[in-house]
């Protein structure tokens, strides 16, 4: 085909595959020529880059969608990239994702009889304002959704999708996250705009306003707020009255703001130089999961979708017990983050747990979480789990679970043969990226391993994002 890179194509979406992929096809001599185009909706006619070119098939970015699917329906929200199938009805939504997920268990884990083991599909009991956090930027180029236009000047919002440099505001409720809160916040984009200092020029790496992050509790209804600037022009930023505009919006919602800067040239809006400092209330909020408190700072992980996490973690905690296995023997919760599924597990067993992440502020809140709890039979360490398990080889042969969390690469081969090693009787592996889970497979089958249950939880309505957990026997 003459089809190249960088070709920007007319293209309809005749069927969905995992992972929020729709799927066009050009009719040739040879049979139809597929081309993927993530975030898009079976029934829709899109605009299209290509972006990588094989023999059967090409990879495509979305410039834009030009007409709607029969599909979709209205919404009352403004339209974000970080929810592209908002106007797909939720059943549909469930229907795709379980029918697309089970298919990777089958592919890519060679698991045949999937449907057998299944255990459930968990949706969010919340599908609409159900996350907890999120980050708004700020940028000198923006979007105009109205014209389709790009412009110079001050914009505040999200990153237009598959760009990095422009913004679209927000000018109301996504409806992913607080409306109380999004409703309010272009009233902090003109404050800022007034001040006259500019926003972050990605191109150019130079600005002063760069990102607003904010977490929501749900045990206490209040919000964390964080000021993201560079340190260029901060003598000229009025703090004081930024912090009035805050809690004058706001009022008693307002748990604690914060300011960092921010000068590394990466697009992240935590930097690893800067500085924090407190302009009102405290740098901490509360939140309850299953019972149990924790104290979550903005730098903390904490599962974005709380009221869908408790779920999770409830499957999480039955497949841990399915088996009556917890006795005298030790769990190891690896990939911890701040430990909340293994202080989960310790509050239920008079068994020794323990943690393992190598994020150490994550670890400095787990033990602080643990005390609050009054949890004394978990121990947590900061470590790189391969190495962890090099240099504790007491372990092996004496733990009854292991509990897996990997970030969503999965787990490294060289890790995973190590974990392999220690001989657990069970291991539950919670993932947040069924196709890794998938691959990481063969290890566990090879190693003696039997996929025993499934169940598949949607942390993330209108996403394409869909988390699993599977309890292995040995």
């Amino acid at each position: 085909m003459k089809l190249k890179r960088g070709n920007i194509l007319d293209l309809e979406i005749v069927d969905a595959a995992y992972g929020g992929k729709g799927i066009a096809k050009i009719p040739t001599e040879q049979g139809d020529y597929i081309l993927f185009v993530p975030n898009t909706i079976k029934g829709q006619t899109v605009k299209a880059r290509v972006v990588k070119k094989k023999g059967t098939y090409a990879e495509c970015k979305l410039i834009e969608v030009l007409t709607t699917s029969k599909d979709e329906v209205e919404i009352p929200y403004q339209p974000i990239s970080g929810a592209p199938f908002a106007r797909l009805p939720i059943e549909i939504q469930k229907e795709q994702k379980l029918s697309q997920t089970l298919e990777q268990y089958k592919r890519i884990g060679k698991v045949e009889n999937i449907e057998s083991i299944f255990d459930e599909y968990i949706q969010s009991p919340e599908v609409w304002h159900y996350r907890n956090k999120m980050e708004y930027s700020f940028s000198a180029i923006g979007h105009n959704l109205e014209t389709n236009e790009e412009y110079d000047g001050f914009a505040f919002g999200f990153k237009r999708r598959g760009t990095w440099w422009k913004v679209e505001n927000l000018d109301k409720d996504c409806g992913l996250f607080d409306t109380e809160f999004e409703n309010k916040l272009k009233e902090v984009r003109l404050f800022c705009e007034k001040s006259g200092l500019p926003a972050w020029h990605p191109p150019k790496k130079e600005g002063f306003f760069r990102y607003l992050v904010v977490r929501k509790s749900y045990l206490t209804n209040q919000f964390l707020i964080k000021l993201v600037t560079s340190s260029n022009g901060m003598e000229n930023f009025k703090f004081d009255e930024f912090t009035s505009l805050i809690n004058k919006l706001f009022g008693d919602r307002v748990a604690g703001l914060l300011h960092t800067t921010n000068d590394d040239i990466g697009d992240n809006a935590q930097s690893r130089l800067g500085h924090e400092t407190i302009l009102f209330g405290k740098n901490t909020i509360k939140e309850e999961l299953l019972g149990m408190t924790f104290e979550i700072s903005m730098q903390s992980f904490f599962q974005t979708n709380p009221k869908c996490a408790e779920l999770l973690y409830s499957k999480t905690i039955d497949y841990v017990f399915e088996n009556n296995s917890i006795d005298d023997s030790v769990v190891m919760d690896l990939f911890c983050g701040t430990g909340t599924i293994g202080q989960l597990i310790a509050s239920k067993t008079k068994s020794k747990v323990i943690g393992v992440d190598i994020v150490e502020d994550a670890i400095e809140n787990a033990k602080e979480n643990a005390r609050t709890n009054n949890i004394d039979n978990i121990e947590f360490y900061a470590s790189d789990v391969n190495k962890f398990l090099l240099e504790y080889p007491e372990y092996q042969n004496k733990i009854g679970t292991i509990i897996l969390d990997p970030p969503r690469a999965g787990i490294s081969k060289k890790t995973l043969k190590k974990v392999m090693e220690l001989n657990a009787k069970q291991i539950v592996y919670v993932s947040c990226n069924p196709s890794t889970q998938a691959r990481d497979m063969e290890e566990f089958f090879e190693a003696g391993y039997q996929l025993k249950k499934l169940s598949l939880v949607d942390q993330f309505p209108h996403t394409s994002h869909i988390e699993a957990v599977a309890l292995f026997t040995k």
